[in-house]
């Protein structure tokens, strides 16, 4: 990914309003990020995709959404869209989901228990090609 891009495209994908504005909140902080779009599930994901005029570099992506959670949204997403990262945002701190999503073709695993301290890391490690993992 080219750093000749200014700001970095993040779009969220997240079904509890309040998480969704907070993790907005935190990433306006860096004037290097924007928020490009938000949607409560994986159907609205991949459709917010195919119209998306600014395509995300970074999808920020909960696994337990309704109609289509992230383990089953994230395939098809790397399937179609290959360069976007995806960083998981989880309260499951379990290795089976941990080990899924990765398989899956996640680019990084944050607990929501972790993100009030270590979100911007994580989306920073991410977005620089690294691979970001929560303790488990």
């Amino acid at each position: 990914m080219s750093r000749d891009i200014c700001p970095y495209f993040i779009l969220l994908a997240e079904d509890h309003v309040v998480v969704r504005l907070w993790i907005r909140k935190m990433i306006e902080g860096n004037p290097n990020w924007q928020v490009v779009g938000e949607v409560s599930d994986g159907v609205e994901l991949l459709k917010h995709l195919k119209e998306c005029e600014n395509s995300p570099h970074l999808v920020i992506l909960d696994i337990s959404m309704p109609r289509m959670g992230g383990l089953e949204v994230l395939p098809q997403l790397k399937a179609v869209y290959p360069d976007i990262k995806v960083l998981i945002l989880t309260m499951h701190k379990s290795k089976e989901y941990f080990e899924r999503a990765m398989a899956a073709g996640a680019d990084g695993y944050l607990l929501k228990q972790h993100a009030d301290t270590d979100l911007p890391t994580a989306i920073s490690t991410v977005l620089q090609g690294g691979t970001y993992i929560s303790p488990l």
